[in-house]
């Protein structure tokens, strides 16, 4: 029986090691053809069967060896379009290739590096692409070598983000930095890319456009992703940190969401994308971080790509096995002899075993594309089920709405239960009166104190704004001096160029001097030879002499010809010597330009920043203007409600303590008017004006509060003026601070009416005080002395007429009738002399027994200084003995 077993161990290896070569060199020879086709100097977009076979070809080999021993031998320094499409190829055998591929490509970290900014310093309309791409690769390595439990391909379940994430806080906070860095890399390059179409003719249906289009696949993608890990992780750090904390985190996320709306609107408005893949819709606004149930509403964004095969694309099965390809024809026809003779190895025939793999090669592309479908059909599910979770949590929230209502109709009808159970027991029981007003007073004292939190919190959000600002000012002051040195610099160097022009112009001036005195010398032996020929022709009898002369002249018209040769051979070197020396000057000039032209632009940066950093300090002065107008307006309503509160009818405050918080208040006034004209002068200054905000807040609402609790013990009419007068100064003062809350109105902001208000709540509670109490303590015993001196000549006068009545009676009377009339007339005398006695006090120390005096309008008390010991018996009674007086006690 012919069988594998019964062939010769050494035939048998002998086949098996040249079938593995044969494989290993068929695999290299494909990938090679593969990577020299989708990486080339062409500027159109790289297949997408070429790149598949690379990335199966990882897959078969478990890493990226073969590939990048390939790519190390691309010449991409000599091309960008070269550099552009490695940079692609690369991108998209990261996503989709072996896990293997991340550290293998970590290991080449430095060649990617060192092509971008090769490209980078190059002013070619690919480089800056490439730079960018480069950058963006090589985070993404960093990123994924971090944190390997995010795939190249972005793609995890919420379940395996949550245990990234972890439960510490700083944990979250870095890789929620760390997120955004991956976003901004990836915007970046689609910027890039827009802007480089915007200035070009090229479109998406053209090839040059397809070139650079073609990697923002692939960005889609990583984005979808990286904006859905975003938004979990931004709900996440706002269930543990305060909101203030995380306000650059949401400026930040906001700036990245209009960027990634805009890019994924202008991407699926192109028709090269349509047909390649299904981009997204963002909602219209970013998520309400400050809102828990607003997770709820996040929907995650995904990208689906159509599952279809281009017509210039070769049928599927030679890209799922790459180790099934085909040998030679030679070695097939060795392989049938060896067949023929020993038989098929394990009892099967060559094309069955194909056919196996063709039918389950098929039966794996059908069953992706049912994953796919089931996938899709997955996903409008989830959407659906979780509008209807929005539709049942919006119905949940209005439930609530109606349970708080209903519970706060409960309270009220409790409150008035108790109000009516109260006024009916409040004759009996005195004692819970008491214990109410106790429990009011101790509410009053809890509010002052969190209005005191509130506003010890103020002072130190001012004071962190403050120091904001100090370090905001150091930046300035340090800009300053940088462009200060800028203007020396540049300042040297224009001092540097006018000298060695004016050397330049020196030394040309010299040398034009020198040809043109050569030249009117040699006019001058010109017109001398002239001259000697003439003497020539007309004197020939001394020819011979000026032969003699001739031959002289002549030698020395050689001698200056040499000498002419030689001035105009140091010209020439001359000019040269000028020539270079303008040419040197030149090209220092231009260096000195290029360095002027980049410290211009520094300086332009550098006055932009200034001007944003300035910009940036008055929004952070208006912004703390904002908070102090809002805790404002707060503490100022809250006084208002009170005046309407029914709780508050019990609570009662004397006038003087009115008037004392009214004056507070008014003196309160100036210093806010300071405060704001400051600010309107300086508006980087904002302190002084948040301080007399908070300060006038205060004694606003206290003066308020107290006006309302003294118009509780009030007559009717003055509690009426009183209210209206708190509730009209309430109003005007929310006016006034709603003018602040504007930068336009902030200007002309007036505090006239609030000054009526509170001047008319300081007459009135002055009109309140008791009268008595406007009298001085040294008027007093003027005040007794004059009405004891005016009772005193009442009862001389009463004296008077009582003895003129007598002597009338004894005039017209007689008998028994003038002696009744006299007795009844003495009982009157007796009777005023009695009623005209007081009190005196018999000793010192506590009060004792009190004597009678000769008035009853004067009573002395020990208890009192000497100065103060005189005061106006009001009861007009004797008090008795062992007691007091009403005003002593």
């Amino acid at each position: 029986m012919n069988t594998i077993k019964n062939v010769p161990a050494r035939v048998l290896s002998r086949r098996t090691g040249h079938g593995l070569e044969a494989e290993r060199e068929q695999f290299d020879r494909n990938q090679a053809i593969s990577i020299s086709k989708a990486i080339n100097t062409q500027e159109a977009p790289v297949k997408e069967k070429h790149a598949r076979r690379i990335i199966l070809g990882t897959h078969h080999e478990k890493g990226a060896f073969t590939f990048w021993s390939y790519a190390i031998g691309l010449p991409l320094p000599s091309s960008s379009i070269l550099s552009w499409k490695f940079c692609h190829v690369l991108h998209k055998v990261l996503r989709d290739g072996h896990p293997n591929v991340l550290s293998d490509c970590q290991r080449y970290r430095s060649n990617i590096r060192e092509t971008g900014e090769l490209w980078g310093h190059m002013h070619d309309r690919y480089g800056q692409l490439v730079n960018i791409y480069t950058k963006l690769l090589l985070n993404k390595i960093s990123f994924h070598v971090k944190h390997p439990e995010f795939p190249p391909g972005l793609e995890v379940t919420d379940d395996v983000l949550e245990k990234s994430a972890g439960t510490d806080v700083n944990n979250i906070f870095q890789l929620t930095v760390e997120m955004f860095d991956y976003m901004d890399c990836e915007l970046k390059l689609a910027e890039a890319v827009f802007r480089q179409l915007n200035s070009s003719i090229a479109v998406s249906q053209m090839a040059a456009g397809q070139c650079k289009l073609a990697p923002l696949i692939q960005v889609i993608q990583d984005c979808s992703h990286l904006y859905h890990y975003t938004v979990k992780l931004m709900f996440k750090l706002h269930s543990c940190l305060p909101p203030d904390t995380l306000q650059g985190h949401r400026d930040r996320f906001h700036e990245q969401f209009h960027s990634l709306k805009n890019f994924f609107k202008r991407a699926s408005d192109m028709l090269y994308f349509k047909r390649l893949i299904q981009i997204p819709r963002l909602p219209d606004g970013p998520p309400n971080f400050l809102r828990a149930s607003a997770l709820a509403e996040h929907v995650k964004p995904v990208v689906v790509i159509p599952n279809e095969t281009p017509e210039d694309e070769e049928p599927a099965e030679s890209l799922i096995e790459i180790s099934a390809a085909q040998p030679v024809e030679q070695e097939q026809v060795v392989e049938d002899l060896f067949q023929q003779t020993f038989g098929a190895p394990n009892g099967l025939m060559k094309d069955d075993r194909d056919l196996q793999i063709e039918n389950l090669q098929k039966e794996i592309e059908l069953l992706r594309a049912e994953l796919e479908k089931i996938k899709l059909e997955a996903q409008k599910y989830i959407l659906q089920l979780k509008g209807q979770i929005n539709t049942l949590e919006a119905e949940l929230e209005e439930q609530r709405k109606q349970k708080q209502k209903a519970l706060v109709d409960n309270e009220q009808l409790r409150d008035e239960l108790e109000k009516l159970k109260k006024q009916k027991l409040e004759n009996e029981k005195t004692q819970g009166v008491l214990l109410e007003a106790e429990k009011k007073i101790q509410a009053t004292e809890l509010r002052y104190t969190k209005l005191k939190e509130k506003h010890n919190e103020l002072i130190n959000t001012h004071a962190g704004l403050l120091r904001k600002n100090a370090d905001t000012a150091k930046q300035l002051t340090v800009s300053q001096q940088n462009q200060e040195e800028v203007a020396r610099i540049k300042e040297e160097l224009e001092f540097q160029m006018d000298q060695v022009k004016r050397e330049s112009d020196l030394k040309l001036e010299d040398q034009s001097f020198q040809t043109e005195q050569l030249k009117s010398e040699i006019e001058a032996k010109k017109k001398e030879l002239l001259l000697i020929q003439q003497s020539l022709s007309s004197t020939e009898e001394s020819k011979s002499q000026l032969n003699s002369t001739l031959m002289s002249l002549e030698v020395e018209k050689d001698t200056l010809k040499s000498l002419l040769t030689t001035k105009e051979s140091e010209l020439s070197s001359a000019q040269n010597l000028a020539r270079d020396t303008e040419t040197l000057f030149n090209q220092e000039q231009e260096k000195k330009a290029s360095e002027i032209r980049d410290l211009h632009e520094k300086l332009n940066k550098k006055t932009t920043d200034e001007q944003k950093l300035y910009q940036k300090m008055l929004e952070d002065q208006f912004n703390i203007i904002q908070g102090t107008v809002r805790e404002a307006e707060n503490i100022i309503q809250d006084a208002v409600a009170k005046l309407d509160d029914p709780l508050h009818i019990r609570c009662t405050s004397s006038p003087d303590y009115l008037v004392c918080r009214a004056q507070a208040a008014l003196d309160s006034i100036p210093h806010l008017e300071n405060g704001h004209a400051k600010y309107i002068q300086n508006m980087t200054d904002a302190s002084d004006l948040v301080g007399a905000l908070a300060q006038f807040a205060h004694l606003t609402a206290d003066t308020i509060v107290n006006g309302s609790a003294t118009s509780h013990l009030a007559p009717p009419d003055h509690a009426d003026r009183l209210n209206d007068s708190c509730k009209e100064c309430g109003n005007q003062s929310l006016d006034y601070l709603s003018s602040l809350k504007n930068k336009h109105s902030l200007k002309n902001a007036d505090l006239a009416e609030v000054n009526r208000s509170l001047k008319r709540i300081f007459d009135l509670g002055q009109e309140l005080r008791p009268k008595s109490l406007d009298i001085k303590q040294e008027e007093l015993g003027d005040m007794v002395d004059k009405e004891m001196a005016s009772t005193s000549a009442a009862i001389e006068a009463a004296v008077r007429r009582i003895e003129e009545m007598m002597n009338q009676a004894r005039k017209d009377s007689s008998g028994v009738k003038l002696e009744v009339n006299e007795r009844i007339l003495n009982s009157c005398t007796d009777l005023m002399k009695t009623s005209s006695h007081n009190f005196y006090r018999s000793s010192e120390g506590d009060c004792g027994e009190w004597q009678r005096c000769s008035y009853n309008t004067r009573i002395l008390c020990q208890e009192f200084p000497l100065d103060r010991r005189t005061y106006l018996c009001f009861e007009g009674c004797w008090m008795g003995s062992n007691s007091t007086c009403r005003i002593c006690r």
